[in-house]
């Protein structure tokens, strides 16, 4: 197996060597998710974000990109944080930073499941499921939106 991990944060990539350390065939790239799909020739059985790529990009930019990068009847699997109810599309999320400094501005999009489901079938993807997970018990109260779609025949690399 071979396994690619993306993220801009070198925290995150440094959390995923202590965790999984030693794993053959993990590969992780300091880098912005839709530039590597653009720029990568590699092709995936599946691609996954987990509140990270598929919340902080632009659908209608990265969503092609993942799907040119799947394998037929690859997966294209991603969670992140429901919408607030009335906030949907681009929203913007600060982000704090250090005592002295101003908060980061980072652009994320939200939408209800149906509407997730209709823009992943508008970008050739198949099989689109969408849905909000409930939080476990506990102190957490906001559950997970989980998006899953398959590789349709659009945007597919090296065909027509």
């Amino acid at each position: 197996m071979r396994a690619v991990g993306v993220d801009l944060s070198v925290k995150q990539l440094d959390k995923a060597r202590e965790r999984w350390p030693g794993v053959d065939g993990m590969e992780l790239h300091e880098a912005d998710a839709l530039a590597y799909f653009e720029d990568t020739v590699a092709v995936f059985d599946a691609v996954y974000s987990v509140f990270g790529a598929a919340w902080f990009t632009d659908p209608g930019l990265l969503l092609p990109a993942v799907h040119a990068n799947l394998k037929p009847g690859g997966v294209f699997a991603f969670s992140q944080r429901p919408p607030v109810e009335g906030c949907y599309g681009c929203q913007a999320s600060y982000i704090p930073r250090g005592p002295d400094e101003d908060p980061a501005v980072v652009k994320r999009w939200d939408y209800e499941p149906a509407v997730w489901e209709a823009i992943l079938k508008e970008q050739g993807y198949a099989d689109v499921s969408a849905s909000v997970i409930d939080a476990p018990p506990g102190s957490r109260r906001t559950g997970t939106l989980f998006v899953r779609g398959v590789r349709g025949i659009r945007g597919v690399r090296g065909s027509s």
